[in-house]
């Protein structure tokens, strides 16, 4: 459903300035230093430009308090002597001020000595909303009104009632007095509420705070939004363009954020500034959002999605179906007697990949059709003796059967032996202290390694005609279909309807065809999201079609991959 720009409420921006309590604080501390002690704190508690309570007491510090900071502040060592220390001070500031907005002029410096003070003590900070008058002021003030923020200047520019001394309680109220005069200037500027004061303060354009009524009409439940602008072609035709594809676990939320100062990508305010409109796909479950999400990013390629833009631009190798099979690099995986083995996000991994299978299993590496019947001059690797050269017949013929059979084993059922091929290359390159060579080659075994897992991990899902499973929410049951890999239906049901609602999903399910060369039906990035979403503690199996496993040889133990390499025993857990 597309949302227009409306006149936004109250309720829908968030919490109203008039009806938010805050608790503007000041510090006076031995220095700025990461070492330096609160002395004094101030605060003052308002709501609605009505003062509810102040809070003031010294602090004794643990060391002397330096002469240059007791003529500024006035707060000498023989004042502080009996104050109460912190540890006795901070526990009740933090009862005055909880649930409040915390206020301060130059807040970092305040509140950074308030939470490594809360810290010290085993006090948890409460994360409250922060409020900077001088980042306010900022923004607020022109050039010319006032000569800089200091809080001296702004409370002489308002009219203070108080005159800021370097006390931590006169500070804080002249602080009350500089808020509720920015408080009356930002109003005019349209903020009203407390994310309004953050964005201000952030600078975010009233444009783009206006739009985030659009979404007040979005569901708090999963689903997709997408964003898009409306325009009219040279013929006068309407258009309508998609910008960008999102989802979500709660709509409303996540397309608020997207007008707060939590938003911070360039080119997602440019989407924002450019869009007309958002809509909404309301999902009974959080995968089915993330799946619906791929595939709307697939076919409608926004130009502000970065990711998922390119989901089947995948790479593969092929053991080809000849003679004298060979690795070829493929961008497809065909319905035909070859094997397969990927998938690689780019070519130069599948390149990797191919030139470790050529290092341990001495593969030919030509690319010309050679005759099982007639043979052909060798080539320079043959007389390196780093190819089998099937090429000449005889026994070097037969043996090559036996390595590509072995090629096969590995891709299908044991990564292990491809693993184990360097152990002697790696020994030798630790031995003689060539660390950098060694360790690119542990990480190129590495990589295969995960493409090994990847490929099983979808092949797995890839082969099974059809799963049902099922995982416990706060609201019942969400149940998923999945055929070949493909998710096939969703819905969400109480727990007494799981098992109906179940069958009901199987009767309603897309009907998915068998793809070709064990790869999954829908893209490889819908099977990865699909298998995380299997692979989570807690899903229960309703129907399982097929075999949904890995081959023992595939997974290693944590640690076992570095023994694999090295030749050595993995060293024991803990």
């Amino acid at each position: 459903m597309a949302v227009r720009p409306l006149q936004p409420s109250f309720d829908d921006l968030g919490v109203p300035l008039s009806e938010a309590t805050f608790v503007v604080v000041d510090l006076e501390t031995t220095g700025g230093a990461a070492d330096s002690e609160i002395t004094e704190v101030g605060a003052v508690k308002v709501r609605g430009g009505v003062v509810l309570g102040e809070f003031q007491s010294l602090v004794r510090p643990s060391s002397p308090i330096p002469a240059m900071i007791q003529v500024l502040t006035g707060i000498t060592n023989q004042m502080v002597a009996s104050a109460p220390p912190a540890s006795t001070v901070l526990p009740a500031f933090a009862e005055f001020a909880a649930g409040a907005v915390l206020v301060a002029h130059n807040a970092r410096f305040d509140t950074g000595f308030l939470r490594r003070g809360y810290e010290e003590l085993g006090l948890a900070w409460p994360r409250p909303t922060i409020v900077d008058t001088v980042a306010i002021a900022r923004t607020a003030l022109l050039r010319d009104e006032v000569p800089n923020c200091k809080l001296a200047t702004l409370a002489r520019h308002f009219g203070a009632d108080t005159e800021p001394n370097h006390r931590a309680l006169s500070d804080a109220r002249a602080t009350v007095d500089v808020l509720h005069g920015l408080l009356e200037r930002v109003g005019s500027l349209g903020v009203h509420t407390l994310d309004d004061l953050a964005e201000f303060a952030l600078q975010v354009s009233p444009d783009r705070r206006a739009k985030r009524v659009w979404a007040h009409s979005a569901p708090e439940r999963p689903g997709v939004y997408y964003f898009v602008t409306d325009s009219v072609d040279a013929d006068g035709v309407p258009r309508r363009e998609t910008l960008y594809v999102g989802k979500s676990t709660n709509l409303r939320r996540r397309v608020r954020s997207y007008f707060s100062a939590a938003e911070k990508r360039g080119r997602i305010h440019e989407m924002v500034r450019v869009a007309t409109a958002v809509e909404f796909v309301e999902c009974a479950t959080d995968l089915e959002a993330e799946v619906r999400e791929l595939r709307m990013i697939e076919s409608l390629a926004p130009r502000y999605n970065r990711r998922s833009k390119r989901q089947r631009k995948v790479m593969w190798l092929k053991l080809t179906d000849e003679a004298f099979p060979r690795l070829s690099i493929v961008s497809r995986v065909r319905d035909d007697a070859a094997t397969y083995f990927g998938p690689f996000t780019n070519r130069e991994a599948a390149d990797d990949a191919a030139l470790t299978l050529y290092d341990a299993y001495r593969l030919r590496r030509c690319t010309t059709r050679l005759s099982a019947r007639r043979a052909s001059p060798a080539c320079a690797l043959a007389e390196m003796g780093r190819c089998l050269a099937p090429c000449q017949l005889g026994e070097a013929a037969e043996r090559y059967g036996a390595v590509t059979a072995e090629v096969e084993e590995s891709w299908l059922t044991d990564v292990r032996p491809v693993l184990r091929s360097v152990q002697g290359r790696m020994n030798r390159l630790v031995g003689q202290e060539r660390f950098e060579e060694a360790g690119e080659l542990a990480e190129r075994m590495r990589s295969y390694y995960r493409t090994s897992l990847r490929f099983h991990r979808i092949r797995s899902l890839a082969l099974c005609p059809q799963l049902v499973a099922a995982v416990p929410t706060g609201r019942g049951w969400d149940i998923h279909v999945i055929r070949y890999g493909r998710l096939a239906a969703a819905t969400a049901a109480p727990s007494a309807r799981a098992r109906s609602a179940a069958d009901e999903a199987v009767a309603a399910a897309e009907t998915v065809p068998r793809p070709v060369g064990g790869q999954p039906a829908g893209s490889v990035e819908e099977a990865e999201r699909i298998a995380a979403w299997l692979e989570q503690p807690g899903v229960r199996f309703i129907e399982t079609q097929g075999d949904w496993a890995w081959p023992l040889g595939i997974g290693l133990a944590e640690g076992e991959l570095a023994a694999e390499l090295l030749g050595q025993e993995p060293l024991p857990a803990g």
